[in-house]
C-alpha cells in the first residue's frame, strides 16, 4: 500500500488542503490518504478555535469528497500533543505500508525542530508541495543531505486559502465560500466557531 498522511490543526479545513491531497494522489498514485487532526499542535500552543472533535467533524466533512481520503482521530483519542514521530510509529505497527508524510514548503523549513526528524524520515518519505512562486530548489535550499535525500516534490498550482484567513473572514462577516466546502460552510455557521 502507498499511503499519504496529512496532519495539521485543520482549524478550519480549506480548500488548499483538498487540492494538496488530491496532487499527492495523483503525483504518488497513493491508494489512501490518512487525514489526521492534531489533538494539540506543539508549535500552535494558546491559540484559540474550534475545539478537536469539531474540527475532527470539519475534516470529516471535506473527506467525502474524495474516497481515498480516511480521516483519522487517532491523535484527538491519544491525548496531549501531537508528534508526527508517535503517529508514525503507531502507524506503521498496526498499518504497514510505504508512507509519505505531506506537507507545505513552509513547513518543511521548520522541520529540524520537529520531535525526532531523524526517526520520522526512517518511517516514510516527505512530500512537499512547492506552489509558484516557490521552485523545487526552493523547497531543497538550506536542507540538510538526510532531509533532502527524503523529499519528493509535488508542484502544484498556487492556492489562495488558509485556516487563519478563514478564520478572520468568519471574524470579519466576509463570505468563506470560495475558500472551503459548502458543508464546512454550514457547519462553521451552525456551530458559531470564529466569531
Amino acid at each position: 500500500m502507498k499511503i499519504g498522511i496529512l496532519g495539521g490543526t485543520f482549524d478550519p479545513p480549506h480548500i488548499g488542503h483538498l487540492r494538496l491531497i488530491e496532487a499527492a494522489i495523483q503525483e504518488f498514485e497513493l491508494d489512501e490518504v490518512i487525514v489526521l487532526p492534531a489533538n494539540k499542535n506543539p508549535f500552535k500552543k494558546g491559540r484559540p478555535g474550534a475545539m478537536p472533535q469539531q474540527r475532527m467533524e470539519m475534516v470529516s466533512l471535506l473527506a467525502k469528497h474524495n474516497p481515498k481520503i480516511v480521516v483519522s482521530d487517532m491523535e484527538i483519542t491519544r491525548g496531549g500533543l501531537s508528534y508526527t514521530v508517535d503517529t508514525l510509529g503507531e502507524l506503521q505497527m498496526v498499518y504497514p505500508g510505504d508512507y509519505w508524510f505531506i506537507l507545505g514548503a513552509d513547513a518543511l523549513k521548520g522541520f529540524a525542530d520537529w520531535k525526532n526528524p531523524q526517526r520520522i524520515l526512517r518511517l516514510c518519505r516527505l512530500a512537499v508541495a512547492a506552489r509558484p512562486p516557490i521552485v523545487r530548489d526552493d523547497v531543497l535550499l538550506g536542507l540538510e543531505d538526510y532531509v533532502k535525500a527524503q523529499v519528493d516534490i509535488i508542484e502544484m498550482p498556487p492556492v489562495e486559502a488558509s485556516s487563519t484567513d478563514l478564520r478572520d473572514k468568519v471574524q470579519r462577516g466576509i463570505p468563506i465560500g470560495s475558500l472551503t466546502t459548502p458543508e464546512i460552510v454550514d457547519y462553521i455557521k451552525k456551530n458559531k466557531l470564529y466569531k
